[in-house]
């Protein structure tokens, strides 16, 4: 199986995630809901292809940049596979940025073209004098056109109804690059990662099929968006892939949001981000099933889930979650716990088709119970980073691909999150984890969320420095301090109680939900 991943050929996934189920009888079959429309594996076929023709009609060639700035509705996936049927390269944009970061992408990419809905479009309309890439722009919902002054604006349902419906394809090979995903900047300015057409079935049929044993009959909810890599996989791939539903919601994913999809549409598979299952195990309504009598499986990426959260949630549920890691740069998932082997605090084992280690600085392989950074191979990474050669050689290095993470492997191989190299710090000759830390500090009762950094005391020395945000009911003061501190003291270690704690209302986050601890540190020293 994993010869199809690498063998050189011709090949575009869309064959694989929209033409093969109209061949086995689905076209009359839901492939995606949102809150308006439904859209059938027939009507995305024939309008990913008149998309592809529309492209080519305007003049957006094979192998041009094309960036999609859409919400999660069913225009998503009628954009990114006509895109990538056109054999253009696909770029979705994180939908919750601002004017600044979307110049710096559409730059950095030299998209030649958009496709937009419109809303979201007004945040380019200040930097277009900065795009002259940029020539074609295509808006979902109302237009106007003077906005984009001295580029080709057209309206999405006019470039389908008016392109052919006879069937297309580009000639593409299994090599060539068909879409981009940028990371999300957890760590400094986004970067994009190059990926080949063979990527997405890798992940699904590794990890998708493989892990979660997602099915045909299964409807599947992700909190987290189609714009980046996790919720591509969960709700784009991996459904498609077996010829399964996904239910849609274009909103920021909320608690209130996540009960009225459960209650409607009853999904059997639950994606979300461990910031998410905190907020839903404090909702009010949580219970079995939270609102479907169907959920079978939950699933948790994007940060490490603290142990008592998943049992929380075991519990109040009645439903697993399986906690994973996976990277922009590997696409989907390539360590996780598994349905009847789980074990809650650990990130799992090594997905089947992916290898890892646990090396040092000097590249050696540590054993059991040593932290370093995890390195994985498997056929899902991604071709390299856009004009950012140094960094490209260093992430991926040969077949091997280096996280940037830190972890250690205990004796019966399971894998456990420490992370970020740049956020692990020593305290007196020893690795603190700034998530050991954080998930002392979250078992409390009191804490919703909790961040920790490393910070210089009056002595040079590096020690841990937490920032808290309180669950309702509860209020900062010396006593509840003190009682963290001795709280973390008895739970996580001596050494890595947090010398001081700072209350906030709310923590700094990617859109895709990860702490930003490099702003926490930015903002510690400017304040001294």
């Amino acid at each position: 199986m994993l010869d199809d991943f690498t063998e050189r050929r011709p090949y575009n996934a869309v064959s694989d995630f929209v033409d093969v189920h109209i061949a086995q009888g689905r076209a009359g079959k839901p492939a995606f809901i949102d809150p308006e429309r439904t859209l059938t594996y027939g009507q995305l076929q024939q309008r990913s292809q008149r998309l592809a023709h529309g492209l080519r009609a305007l003049g957006v060639w094979q192998e041009n940049r094309v960036a999609l700035l859409l919400p999660d509705t069913v225009d998503t996936p009628v954009a990114f596979w006509g895109t990538v049927r056109a054999g253009s390269v696909a770029i979705p944009l994180n939908t919750f940025l601002n004017a600044v970061q979307y110049a710096y992408m559409l730059a950095d990419s030299r998209a030649t073209a958009l496709i937009a809905a419109a809303p979201l479009a007004q945040a380019i309309w200040p930097t277009l004098a900065q795009l002259p890439h940029l020539e074609t722009i295509i808006l979902t919902g109302a237009i106007d056109k003077a906005k984009f002054p001295g580029r080709k604006v057209h309206a999405f349902e006019e470039v389908i109804a008016n392109a052919s419906d006879a069937p297309f394809t580009a000639d593409t090979i299994s090599d060539e690059v068909a879409f981009w995903l940028y990371t999300s900047g957890s760590t400094g300015d986004p970067k994009g990662v190059k990926h080949v057409h063979t990527n997405l079935m890798a992940t699904a049929r590794l990890f998708g099929q493989g892990v979660l044993g997602i099915r045909e009959d299964d409807v599947v909810h992700s909190a987290a968006k189609l714009f980046f890599a996790y919720g591509l996989g969960n709700a784009m791939t991996f459904p498609l892939s077996v010829g399964a539903t996904a239910v849609l919601w274009p909103p920021r994913p909320t608690p209130d949001g996540v009960f009225e999809i459960m209650r409607r549409h009853q999904p059997t598979i639950f994606y979300a981000v461990p910031s998410l299952y905190t907020a839903l195990l404090a909702h009010k309504d949580i219970g079995k099933g939270i609102g479907s009598n169907r959920l079978r499986l939950c699933v948790s990426a994007g940060e490490a889930l603290p142990a008592h959260i998943g049992q929380r949630w075991r519990e109040l549920v009645g439903v697993d979650v399986l906690d994973g890691i996976g990277s922009t740069e590997l696409l989907q998932t390539f360590l996780s716990n598994r349905p009847g082997d789980i074990r809650y605090g650990s990130t799992g084992r090594p997905v089947p088709g992916y290898e890892a280690r646990i090396v040092d600085e000097a590249g050696r392989e540590l054993g059991a119970d040593e932290i370093g950074e995890l390195i994985i191979r498997g056929p899902s990474a991604g071709e390299g980073y856009w004009n950012q050669r140094a960094k490209s050689r260093h992430t991926f290095a040969g077949e091997w691909t280096y996280t940037g993470d830190k972890f250690r492997r205990d004796a019966d191989g399971y894998y456990y999150y420490c992370g970020r190299t740049d956020d692990m710090f020593k305290v007196s000759g020893m690795w603190v984890s700034p998530f050991d830390v954080e998930a002392a500090l979250m078992s409390h009762e009191c804490v919703l969320e909790a961040a920790v950094i490393g910070k210089q005391d009056t002595d040079g020395l590096i020690k841990p420095k937490a920032f808290i945000v309180l669950k309702e009911g509860f209020s900062a003061d010396e006593s509840l301090l003190e009682t963290l501190k001795s709280h973390v003291k008895q739970t996580a270690g001596a050494w890595k109680y947090p010398r001081w704690i700072e209350w906030r209302e709310d923590l700094p986050r990617t859109a895709t939900g990860k702490i930003q601890r490099f702003k926490l540190r930015d903002e510690d020293m400017q304040a001294g």
